[in-house]
């Protein structure tokens, strides 16, 4: 009964859509008829950089305060913590308000694991900003850290003291790289646009 209770929480707090609601009260639009139409921070900033940042903090913070509140409250429980920074992920990328249409999870995934593997998630934005400053593509520099997250756990033996997260932490890897199958397939057409900052800051 613990994990279903934590599970549901942490996916119900993953699922408020912070991207839709703020471009919706801030700007009069649905960012899902604008550019990519995904929620996320990166089509938000698209039309408002202001407005992207904020989401993308405000999405962290929905896998920080799942993970955080199960720690505070279940101290040492390892497992049921992933199980909420799972559950958060889930809830963002298939929110139940939005008929399972959600966004990416990278950003609710990166606040998820911080508190569990804060060592791996420091590296994998390294390789993010490394990405993004040698191809710049958002989508491509998400999806190599993500799929490094859970090798780089294992390198790093940051997983504290139950080995099981790391399996957690590879369904939530796989999950968010699945989720940009779209971008995947723009990838490979060459299709896939450049994320310009100078660009949605006119648009702003």
């Amino acid at each position: 009964m613990t994990t279903f209770l934590i599970a549901a929480f942490s996916y119900l707090l993953g699922s408020i859509p912070f991207g839709l609601i703020l471009v919706r009260v801030f700007r009069g639009l649905d960012v899902r008829q604008t550019g990519s139409g995904n929620i996320g921070a990166t089509n938000v900033a698209r039309s408002s950089p202001a407005l992207g940042i904020l989401t993308l903090v405000l999405d962290a913070l929905k896998g920080i305060i799942a993970v955080g509140l199960t720690r505070f409250f279940l101290p040492g429980q390892t497992l049921l913590t992933s199980v909420a920074a799972l559950s958060a992920v889930i809830g963002h990328m298939f929110p139940v308000w939005l008929k399972f249409r959600g966004g990416k999870g990278v950003a609710t995934g990166l606040g998820s694991f911080a508190l569990l593997a804060p060592k791996s998630v420091f590296v994998a934005v390294g390789v993010f900003v490394a990405v993004i400053f040698l191809f710049r593509h958002v989508s491509l520099a998400s999806m190599v850290a993500v799929a490094l997250f859970p090798l780089l756990a294992w390198l790093l033996r940051d997983y504290g003291d139950a080995p099981q997260i790391l399996i957690v932490m590879a369904m939530a890897s796989l999950l968010i790289v699945a989720k940009h199958h779209q971008n995947i397939g723009r990838l490979l057409a060459g299709t896939e646009p450049r994320f310009q900052w100078k660009r949605a800051s006119r648009q702003a």
